[in-house]
């Protein structure tokens, strides 16, 4: 394994939590936004139906999937630009 892959590692987790915790706070705005509820059903939320909580469970997804992305880009781009290599 490569020294900047290595190294890359606790600065990988830390953006993982940080990249974690703000696609929870997107999907909860965005949830707000389409069905108007602070809260996103469960799957095992008796009073809401199949189709809010698969759709809740496909947002969430999506945007947890794009926030990771722009995260570890994000920062696979700015440890090129400080070490000169890229973690990978």
């Amino acid at each position: 394994m490569k020294a900047s892959a290595i190294a890359y590692k606790p600065v990988g987790l830390a953006l993982g939590a940080v990249g974690g915790a703000l696609a929870a706070l997107v999907f909860k705005q965005v949830w707000r936004l389409v069905e108007g509820a602070d809260d996103a059903p469960d799957a095992t939320d008796e009073d809401r139906s199949w189709r809010e909580i698969l759709m809740a469970a496909a947002l969430q997804g999506a945007i947890f999937a794009v926030v990771k992305a722009a995260v570890d880009r994000s920062g696979a781009v700015a440890t090129r630009h400080v070490t000169g290599t890229w973690p990978g």
